[in-house]
């Protein structure tokens, strides 16, 4: 896919060292990638689709979100966004235009199922078949996210979504619906885009939709509790993306011959000094920013350190769910944006004020320089 920071263009340089490609910026072209190297772009419907009434879609909690006074900076919403929904011919010939492979986008989930469940809209349906079709037949290849933070506004209201284990079967049901209706032609999935963003962001310090959070006795949000919800929501993720791996495996994988997986946000952090206490804080940094959803897809726990600082307020796997937790993706997303310097956080006087998830890790982080703060 196309890379875009400062990390990952190293990264391409050093793919380019491994091939043997000279790095000089103006003797790269198109020619200098690897063979199978995808070109691609990519996009989530909330932000692109606009057309919110549409065809039958349904309200989503950042609908509800960016409509309520105060929560965006500019109060402006996603109402029209660059309204790819009728414009996608134009989008999709723009792509064509600039050369790329694939484009990755998202499902809104409320498109599919207005309330979150029930009734398949079938308007819904038929615009990611359109989507689609248009896509392949200039040689794009579809990549899809099936979530990307949009929760069906009605299951926030039946239930607080995320924070309820049912949305784990109403998850699957969406999910696998998408698997039936476009798997034919859709061989790259990814379940989630960024869980620990959405986590954070929306049930820690309230940030993003639904902007759920505690801090200063909720002064802040009107509702939340970023000691414990944080925990929940990502414990339901997990496990969301587990039964979703288990059934493609299981009835549609062999068939339908794709791949499934994850994309995370993931933070880099280097330590600000070579003491031990800021070497273990940095690693306690990077456990509760990617190991907190990559070591149980990979272990079928959560990071030892992360155990030890949260506790009981820490949900834990059964052995069935551990089992179907490990190894339940083909491929690890990696959307890299910053690199930050971590050290022990000696007063915690952040755990004080906010009491919450990023308290919990004990580090201190600050934005990349050129040189460590002394």
């Amino acid at each position: 896919m196309l890379f875009k920071s400062g990390i990952a263009n190293l990264v391409v340089s050093l793919l380019l060292v491994a091939f043997g490609i000279q790095t000089c910026s103006s003797q790269i072209n198109r020619a200098s990638f690897p063979k199978g190297f995808v070109f691609g772009t990519a996009s989530s419907a909330f932000q692109y689709e606009g057309a919110v009434k549409a065809d039958g879609r349904g309200p989503t909690v950042w609908d509800t979100f960016s409509h309520t006074f105060g929560k965006i900076l500019d109060n402006s919403n996603a109402d029209v966004a660059v309204d790819q929904y009728h414009r996608y011919p134009e989008d999709v010939q723009l792509m064509k235009d600039m050369g790329m492979d694939a484009y990755r986008f998202s499902i809104a989930w409320s498109r599919i199922f207005p309330n979150g469940t029930g009734q398949i809209n079938q308007a819904g349906v038929d615009h990611y078949n359109k989507l689609i079709d248009a896509l392949l037949a200039k040689g794009i290849e579809p990549y899809v996210t099936l979530y990307h933070w949009d929760l069906p506004q009605a299951l926030d209201d039946k239930y607080k979504g995320w924070l309820d284990r049912q949305i784990i079967n109403d998850f699957a049901t969406y999910a696998e619906t998408c698997f039936q209706k476009f798997g034919d032609r859709v061989k790259h999935w990814i379940t989630f885009n960024e869980p620990h963003t959405f986590t954070i962001q929306g049930y820690d310090v309230g940030l993003q939709a639904p902007g759920r959070c505690s801090i200063l006795l909720h002064l802040f949000c009107r509702a939340g509790n970023s000691a414990t919800e944080p925990y929940i929501v990502a414990h339901n993720a997990l496990l969301t993306h587990a039964k979703v791996a288990d059934i493609y495996r299981k009835k549609y994988k062999a068939k339908q011959g794709g791949s499934l997986g994850i994309a995370f946000d993931v933070i880099w952090y280097e330590s600000v000094s070579n003491s031990t206490e800021d070497a273990e804080a940095t690693q306690r940094a990077q456990d509760f920013q990617l190991g907190w959803f990559l070591d149980p897809l990979m272990f079928g726990d959560y990071p030892s350190s992360m155990r030890n600082r949260v506790g009981s307020r820490l949900p834990r796997f059964t052995s069935s769910e551990a089992a179907l937790l490990k190894g339940s993706l083909d491929f690890v997303g990696i959307n890299h944006y910053t690199t930050f310097y971590a050290q022990r956080n000696a007063t915690n006087l952040i755990g004080v004020v906010l009491n919450d998830s990023l308290a919990d890790a004990g580090a201190l982080t600050i934005r990349k320089s050129t040189e460590p703060p002394i």
